[in-house]
């Protein structure tokens, strides 16, 4: 694989640095702030991976070829799949099969983990339509999870594409144990920041950093480089979940009916600091409605109020925008790009998004 440029240690190389500050400065002016602009540098490089990614749910049994043929009109937005091809072009390569491959292979993977997390929420619908469970039913929900899981496996053991492979290994034995932890804490009430951060660095910033690390492995041996696009899509991720998790809080249609995590006891971000400012007497009344099975909308809308009152939305917020801008940064190392100028846009849109 061909090396792409190496960030200089204060961001940027130090000959001609006005004109590069210049050009920089030009490029984040147009930042993109739409999607379909956002992915605008990667789209014949989507065609390339939607390719990989439909033969690898082809299935010679009708069954599991009626199921994967469903999956695939559910097209989604597909931003893992453009962050893995703008992050190879921002480190300065030409996406080739390895790069869309390891698009396809995060697309397969994200895939199979939504399955089996509709089987394990018993959920009936997912974004609107209805989920594989919910038509077809469990077991075979199960199955087909498992089926998207060894085509992703084998699309990259077929190919070499070890590097690749264990990036997103890891990211799933992360989700995984972030579920079982935010699980656990869920049935105890008992969660503090630092482990609300634990747990949706594992569950959702694991497989957004594989993205963006698995795109500049695809292209570069710079184990610098690979490390910043890394830690860079980490923190976006961190950003992404806290802005899924202020939509439970809001009356705005994200997707997903008001109040799901309340119903599911899950603490989040907003919550968990309002309950850290509140007086024990109060502490104790919310976590009373928390804590019950079954919660009507008065007892979602006294939560809300708590939380909006005890400054939990404006901190979740501020931190959510501090992420963001972070991310932001670790962009700033890297060669001015249309593509690096997408991942910038990504990082606005991650936050700024209604749904």
């Amino acid at each position: 694989m061909p090396n792409a440029p190496s960030p200089a240690s204060d961001g940027r190389a130090s000959s001609n640095r006005t004109g590069e500050d210049g050009e920089a400065l030009a490029l984040d002016r147009a930042v993109p702030t739409s999607l379909d602009d956002i992915r605008a540098p990667v789209e014949a490089d989507l065609d390339a991976f939607r390719s990989y990614f439909r033969e690898a749910m082809r299935s010679d049994h009708m069954l599991l070829d009626k199921i994967t043929q469903y999956v695939l009109w559910q097209k989604g937005k597909r931003i893992r799949p453009i962050l893995v091809l703008l992050s190879a072009q921002a480190c300065g390569g030409t996406a080739a099969d390895t790069t869309h491959r390891a698009a396809a292979l995060v697309e397969l993977l994200h895939t199979a983990t939504l399955v089996h997390d509709d089987v394990v929420d018993d959920a009936e619908e997912r974004r609107g339509v209805f989920s594989i469970n919910a038509l077809w039913k469990n077991k075979i929900a199960v199955l087909l999870g498992d089926f998207l899981l060894s085509r992703g496996l084998l699309l990259s053991l077929d190919h070499n594409d070890y590097s690749i492979l264990h990036t997103l290994s890891n990211a799933v034995r992360r989700m995984s144990e972030g579920e079982l932890l935010q699980i656990e804490k869920a049935r105890l009430l008992d969660i503090d920041e630092e482990t609300y951060f634990r747990i949706i660095s594992d569950k959702t910033a694991s497989l957004i950093s594989a993205c963006t690390k698995s795109g500049a492995v695809s292209v570069t041996d710079d184990e610098a480089l690979v490390e910043r696009m890394d830690q860079f899509g980490e923190t976006l991720g961190l950003a992404f979940q806290i802005r899924d998790d202020l939509f439970d809080f809001s009356v705005e249609d994200a997707g997903k009916p008001i109040g799901i995590d309340l119903q599911e006891k899950k603490m989040t971000l907003p919550l968990i600091v309002s309950l850290r400012e509140a007086g024990r007497r109060e502490q104790k009344r919310i976590l009373k409605i928390v804590d019950q099975d079954e919660k009507d909308h008065d007892d979602l809308r006294t939560i809300a109020a708590f939380v909006d009152e005890h400054g939990g939305i404006e901190h979740a917020r501020r931190k959510m925008e501090s992420l963001a801008a972070e991310a932001r940064s670790l962009l700033s190392g890297l060669p001015p790009s249309e593509a690096r100028a997408s991942l910038v846009g990504l990082t606005r849109f991650a936050i700024q998004r209604s749904r």
